[in-house]
């Protein structure tokens, strides 16, 4: 599709809080939920029951701050995080975070606590994707974590985009360890049928299929940026295994039934 005929109204997007939009995941099919179902549906079914809380990683929490300050700014950031902690005054130098007098601050503030190390190691996400000129244009223009809601394959699903750009379609901004390696992350992490659900959810609202990029930055030295854009061709085939994991899982709805995937015997052999 080309960009020039591409033009996203971006009020069909609702925004409303990380916890509002996750507070509804009983009641609407996620891209996360999906893949949690084509890797396993019996973990998927215990995640929907509750019966396995997620916890939060160290990782994951940056990876989250680092969206929060470079897709929604650095005023929504400092609102919804809590940076470095309270100073010795006597070293000039933060209290440990086994300090009695870093406790009582962490109970005290309500929000996550990122380190000081942290709160640089985002910085340089941020100054390493303002390196990116490509980056820089698809986040130039757009909206921030807009939620759409709609029926896909007959069952409701939401998405939250990272980023709408109205004239260059979805934008996703992911963190990884090591550029060189993210294209089989990517593979590995089933980044192609979370976008492709992504893609196919929007298209049922705006009656269109639009491009699909994603921004890459590495979590440590050098902090590269890189972009990509997903291929048509790649998308279908992610679209086509997502409708049929949505075919398996109403089946597994319907018969109450939540397999592992390792029921029978597997072959293994040494080549």
């Amino acid at each position: 599709m080309n960009d020039d005929m591409l033009n996203i109204d971006l009020s069909i997007l609702e925004i409303e809080p990380a916890d509002e939009y996750h507070n509804k995941a009983g009641k609407y099919l996620s891209s996360h939920q999906l893949i949690d179902f084509m890797q396993c549906p019996w973990l998927h079914f215990k995640k929907r029951s509750g019966l396995i809380q997620n916890k939060e990683s160290a990782s994951y929490l940056v990876g989250r701050a680092a969206h929060c300050r470079v897709l929604e700014g650095r005023d929504v950031y400092e609102s919804q995080f809590a940076l470095g902690g309270p100073i010795n005054p006597q070293t000039c130098r933060p209290f440990g975070a086994n300090t009695q007098a870093y406790k009582k601050w962490a109970v005290t503030v309500g929000k996550p606590i990122l380190s000081y190390d942290q709160v640089e190691k985002i910085e340089n996400m941020a100054s390493g994707i303002l390196m990116n000129d490509e980056a820089v244009d698809l986040l130039l223009d757009g909206q921030a974590e807009g939620v759409v809601r709609a029926e896909y394959q007959d069952i409701p699903c939401q998405i939250r985009i990272d980023w709408t750009h109205p004239n260059r379609g979805l934008v996703d901004l992911k963190t990884c360890d090591d550029l060189t390696w993210f294209e089989s992350d990517a593979r590995k992490y089933r980044y192609f049928n979370q976008l492709a659900f992504y893609q196919a959810v929007l298209a049922q609202v705006i009656g269109q299929s639009v491009p699909v990029h994603i921004v890459a930055v590495e979590k440590r030295e050098p902090f590269r940026c890189g972009v990509w854009q997903l291929t048509p061709a790649s998308l279908s085939m992610a679209q086509q295994e997502n409708q049929a994991a949505i075919k398996r899982l109403k089946a597994c709805q319907q018969n109450d039934d939540w397999p592992t995937g390792y029921e029978s015997i597997r072959m293994l052999n040494a080549s």
